[in-house]
């Protein structure tokens, strides 16, 4: 199974990519993070939560090791668990040892494919109840995305400010010409 992510800082596009995709029949796997905010429901600060990262990688984890249809050879994901890392590194939390557990597995079974798509932030924002990031925010965010990928010896195909339909269309030629 070939497992590809989409990282990048929050309102780049991702989840824009990944509905195109997902329009032109490639599997999907959606990000964890929204969802476990919408459950939290923990108000304007569900980060303080005490176990709001472990739920997030426990969420991907479940999603990455749930069995695609038969016929899907390649999966593309939403984010990692690195991006949930990347998370703890941003919000200066001290990662637990289920986030720290599960980025030591998916890198010892080589889960994800190397390299990642980071898609570049947009240059703007559309704040959410869920994402509640400022500019500069983000710029950071994006470095310690880009950090912690390559700290971990991924390389990181840059998806450059372009339509959806053109930044879907570079994120599936890539994997369909990739040597496997």
């Amino acid at each position: 199974m070939e497992r590809w992510v989409l990282t990048g800082p929050p309102g780049a596009g991702k989840t824009a990519i990944a509905n195109e995709l997902t329009r032109r029949d490639w599997f999907v796997v959606p990000e964890a993070a929204t969802d476990v905010i919408a459950a939290l429901d923990a108000g304007d600060e569900h980060w303080k939560h005490p176990e709001f990262l472990d739920q997030i990688v426990m969420l991907q984890r479940q999603r990455q090791l749930d069995d695609p249809p038969r016929d899907v050879a390649r999966q593309v994901f939403d984010r990692s668990p690195l991006c949930t890392l990347a998370l703890a590194h941003y919000l200066d939390l001290t990662p637990l040892p289920a986030l720290l557990a599960e980025v030591d597995r998916v890198i010892a079974e080589r889960v994800y494919m190397n390299p990642v798509f980071f898609v570049s932030w947009v240059g703007f924002l559309t704040p959410t109840k869920i994402r509640r990031i400022d500019k500069a925010g983000t710029a950071r965010f994006a470095q310690v995305h880009r950090q912690v990928y390559e700290d971990h010896g991924f390389q990181l195909v840059d998806v450059p400010v372009a339509s959806v339909d053109e930044r879907a269309s570079l994120v599936s030629t890539f994997i369909l010409n990739s040597v496997r």
